[in-house]
């Protein structure tokens, strides 16, 4: 899976957000300032050329919809980061963020609590 810029992984955030949508829809769901009608369009097409999105032409328009869902591209995004900044190790990862203090202890404690959670499955 390629990597995104910060443009595309707003567009995709969107098109996530929207569930299939024309460029004008994807435009409206983008945070302020809006970006300009044909750099959305663009951004779009990179993303088919990506494999990220493709679409459903009625006449003249085009719908937009994403090929990959935001868990799967998080999932990815995660491991890449863990992977190169952590050595891999996602433990390393979380120590990181409490060290930094970005994640407090009701936030390990419910991470404990999901992780269990899923090993009970």
């Amino acid at each position: 899976m390629k990597q995104l810029t910060k443009a595309e992984e707003q567009i995709m955030q969107a098109l996530w957000q929207t569930g299939p949508a024309f460029v004008k829809d994807i435009i409206e769901a983008l945070p302020e300032p809006k970006p300009h009608y044909n750099t959305v369009s663009t951004l779009v097409k990179i993303l088919i050329e990506k494999g990220f999105v493709d679409f459903k032409a009625f006449g003249k328009s085009h719908q937009y919809y994403a090929l990959i869902t935001k868990d799967a591209y998080s999932r990815k995004t995660l491991n890449s980061l863990a992977k190169s900044y952590f050595g891999g190790s996602f433990s390393n990862m979380v120590s990181f963020f409490v060290k930094e203090k970005e994640i407090s202890v009701n936030d390990l404690e419910q991470l404990i609590k999901k992780i269990k959670d899923h090993d009970k499955q």
